[in-house]
């Protein structure tokens, strides 16, 4: 087995130059980190470029047999020093494997009320690891996925990626412009049902959410612009008690969304 233990190795340059956004857009890769991060993108059928680990931090057997499979698969799988895999490495205490996936383009278009039936929208969202954290909600509800409106928050950051604990691998996620986003929901009849501070109508007061549906969240910042919460069938206000005046994004789609999953129509 053949170690890398150079840090200016040219392709441990080129790893480690993915930490940074420009470089992911400009190779349409992205990292990911960690034994259980990589054994989803594996399982999911994610196209990986290699996967890198340090046989020094590398205790896991699972991880050793994983890695052995797909070096017998054809996959570069490149053993790198501690030291050295440290140096690509996004979080402190690395579990010693990580690999480098393709990103993947979805198109609107290529979503409908069948493969579609219920998911999330987010209109200029600003925190990659909301991204993350809504999609792990997603996936644990049973949604179909996530739709960016008007997005410039990079869905490949490493703490998006991270946040999601793997749910990016499995479930669609799409950027597009909320003007495009209004054509599509209005051409296969989707229900909007939006947050707002100033909504009417209590989330713990919705009979039932119609499929499909979309719930619509405004920025963690500005909320539902005027024109947004115009789309929206119902407005709908999570109750503050105390002296804040609104949650974090990713937990107001999750209590969100597991009233939803309670109170859909069965079937």
């Amino acid at each position: 087995m053949e170690l890398i233990t150079s840090l200016s190795n040219p392709k441990i340059k080129q790893v480690r130059a993915l930490r940074q956004r420009k470089a992911r857009q400009e190779a349409r890769l992205f990292l990911v980190e960690g034994i259980r991060h990589v054994g989803e993108a594996v399982e999911a059928g994610v196209s990986l470029q290699a996967i890198y680990y340090a046989p020094d931090l590398l205790d896991s057997v699972y991880a050793r047999e994983l890695i052995e499979q797909q070096r017998q698969r054809g996959l570069p799988c490149l053993a790198a020093s501690a030291q050295v895999f440290e140096s690509l490495a996004d979080k402190e205490n690395p579990q010693g494997i990580l690999a480098v996936a393709h990103q993947v383009e979805q198109r609107l278009e290529d979503f409908s009320p069948a493969n579609f039936p219920w998911g999330v929208a987010l209109a200029a969202p600003q925190d990659p690891g909301n991204l993350g954290a809504i999609l792990r909600t997603i996936d644990a509800v049973g949604a179909s996925g996530l739709l960016l409106l008007d997005s410039s928050v990079d869905l490949y950051h490493p703490a998006a990626v991270r946040a999601s604990m793997g749910a990016l691998f499995w479930h669609p996620v799409v950027s597009t412009s909320f003007a495009e986003f209004n054509r599509w929901t209005e051409h296969h009849g989707y229900h909007i049902y939006g947050t707002s501070a100033h909504g009417s109508v209590d989330y713990r007061q919705v009979e039932a959410y119609l499929q499909p549906c979309v719930l619509l969240l405004g920025s963690e910042r500005e909320g539902l612009s005027a024109e947004q919460a115009a789309a929206c069938e119902v407005l709908i206000r999570l109750p503050m008690h105390g002296r804040s005046t609104s949650l974090n994004l990713a937990v107001a789609a999750g209590v969100m969304l597991y009233q939803m999953e309670h109170s859909r129509p069965a079937g």
